[in-house]
């Protein structure tokens, strides 16, 4: 039993925690009063979350503390001091997506944890050297990696591998949704996603994903070498986190695959028209998609729970003495401002090599890795996810590209960096990074890239505060959503998704997966000045679903500041 992975179960408020610790939780997982995820969770703060640290750990179970979502440079300071009360408060871990807060809290708390959240965009052993590196003990892995791959990571990996098993999944791969920032102001990043993959596209729901469940697979997962087995649902009832817990903890304790009468309960409590373990067993198609029917919700209704404590013993957790943080916490300081801007330094990306012209215009030009062969692109832009067993073959690619005269490369994140630089490229950051602070932005230029452009969700006034090397997009229909499973549902004589009010959404195929567009691009042309306040000197132009003529045409609508026509969507000032 020792060498069973931890069971980590999700507490939005106290009652779900209480219940999480009766059904045999190694560990919960919970929300503070900011930087989570689930921010209309109940959440814990103060006393309450002193007193259930103290409860967890009579039980002898781990809590942990998401700060999850992304932060902005004014937050900083008021994060450092949230995550000191944290630490003197008993929380054995932090899980945290920002790599800015990390850099800020890295080394800050001896004996407790830091945990990269599946928002850092985890899928490798690459990307886990490089979050150990800024001082990780653990990462949560993208929930699209296979049986296989999740093996694979756990062998190479420097750290501790986290795994989510059954509840909620995003279409889009983990940490690489714009959609809800994009299309309706509220960032999933910050924790206030609307779900727009549970939106109707065509007519249907071809974006809604039923629930995971691999509760099939609890012999490979134990010897998989995964140290920690996660249940998505801060949002959920504790009744949900009871049997579910409940259930997933038997499986461990016996080593065994779960029975059709566990699986029924488990549908009952919650589920959307069933489960999938699609990603887990590379079975990607349309089974995958599911909604929460009338009957689901009726089915939930049916079911009694007993809250019975399980009776499982843990050994009291072992919690260093924990004193207050000596470190003095300096927030970054904002960029000054420029009174005299120098010319702005324009570059671009294009999806296909025919779309590629303005050489005169843009001083480095970009194609996607696997479709570059030399002539007027200098540039590459490495794949936003590179899973395990894919890192040969991008090497093979870097190699041949570098060979036909790039010499520019656009990295999407930190664990690509050692691997880029090995075959002599400049390395520039890509809007993957999500960069939303001047220290996020300061890590990424310690790993040796040039510049770093800046996530599209920011506004001018906090892009113009980051003081480091900056671009920012500013034309472009912006990528929302990267599918690792192929979109159900696209028109096949237009490929896309057209929601409910007649906004239509282009696909595009990128290094192996769909990427959902905006429906409108970002237009800048007439806002240079702006630009220039904010002190955006660096430039950047996506070409996606235009002709070469149509690219054409917006390059000197740029060289011009002519202004939009039809719809389009702005840097927010």
């Amino acid at each position: 039993m020792n060498n069973l992975p931890e069971l980590l179960s999700p507490a939005g408020s106290a009652e779900a925690l209480a219940a999480a610790v009766k059904a045999g939780a190694d560990a919960v997982y919970v929300g503070g009063r900011m930087l989570n995820a689930r921010m209309k969770a109940k959440n814990f703060d103060g006393e309450c979350l002193k007193e259930n640290i103290a409860f967890c750990h009579e039980k002898g179970v781990k809590l942990y503390v998401a700060l999850n979502t992304a932060v902005y440079d004014r937050e900083l300071s008021e994060a450092v001091e949230y995550t000191d009360f944290l630490y003197t408060a008993g929380a054995d871990a932090l899980i945290v997506s920002d790599l800015g807060l990390a850099s800020a809290v890295r080394g800050r708390y001896p004996g407790m944890g830091l945990h990269a959240s599946t928002q850092a965009s985890g899928h490798n052993a690459e990307c886990a050297r490089a979050l150990a590196e800024l001082g990780f003990d653990r990462m949560v892995c993208a929930r699209e990696l296979s049986q296989k791959e999740i093996a694979e990571l756990c062998e190479d990996s420097p750290i501790e591998i986290e795994q989510f098993i059954h509840g909620a999944m995003c279409v889009s791969q983990s940490g690489q949704c714009l959609a809800s920032a994009m299309m309706g102001g509220r960032s999933g990043n910050r924790g206030l996603c609307a779900q727009p993959c549970r939106m109707k596209y065509n007519g249907y729901y071809p974006l809604s994903l039923k629930d995971m469940c691999l509760a099939r697979h609890i012999p490979e997962l134990i010897n998989s070498g995964v140290a920690s087995l996660k249940i998505e649902g801060r949002m959920k009832s504790p009744a949900y986190v009871y049997e579910v817990t409940r259930i997933y903890r038997a499986l461990l304790d016996e080593s065994r695959r779960a029975e059709e009468d566990e699986l029924k309960v488990l549908t009952a409590v919650f589920s959307r028209g069933g489960f999938t373990d699609g990603y887990y067993t590379g079975r990607l198609d349309d089974s995958m998609n599911g909604v929460r029917s009338d009957e689901d919700k009726s089915a939930a209704l049916t079911l009694k729970t007993e809250f019975k404590d399980v009776g499982r013993d843990h050994a009291p957790p072992i919690i260093q003495k924990r004193m207050d943080p000596a470190m003095i916490f300096t927030p970054p300081k904002a960029a000054k401002r420029d009174k005299r801007p120098g010319k702005p330094i324009c570059t671009a990306r294009f999806v296909n090599p025919e779309q590629v012209c303005g050489e005169d215009f843009f001083r480095h030009i970009y194609l996607p890795l696997d479709k570059y062969r030399g002539g007027k692109a200098d540039g590459v832009i490495l794949p936003p996810a590179i899973f395990p067993g894919k890192e040969k073959e991008t090497e093979r690619l870097l190699a041949a590209a570098r060979e036909a005269g790039a010499t520019e490369a656009m990295i999407c994140h930190a664990g690509q960096a050692e691997t880029v630089k090995r075959f002599g490229f400049t390395l520039h950051g890509d809007f993957r990074l999500n960069v939303f602070n001047a220290l996020s932005a300061s890590f990424y230029i310690s790993l040796g890239m040039r510049d770093i452009i800046l996530s599209p969700e920011l506004t001018l006034p906090q892009m113009r505060d980051i003081a480091a090397p900056k671009c920012a997009v500013v034309y472009g229909r912006i990528p929302t959503m990267l599918l690792t499973k192929p979109a159900d549902g696209a028109s096949k004589a237009k490929r896309g998704l057209t929601d409910r009010t007649g906004a239509f959404f282009p696909l595009i195929r990128e290094a192996g997966f769909d990427v959902l567009l905006n429906s409108v691009p970002l237009y800048m042309a007439d806002k240079s000045s702006l630009l220039d306040s904010a002190g955006i000197r660096g430039r950047h132009f996506m070409f996606t679903v235009e002709s070469r003529r149509e690219c054409e045409k917006i390059i000197n609508a740029y060289k011009k500041g002519i202004p939009p026509e039809g719809s389009i969507r702005r840097i927010s000032n």
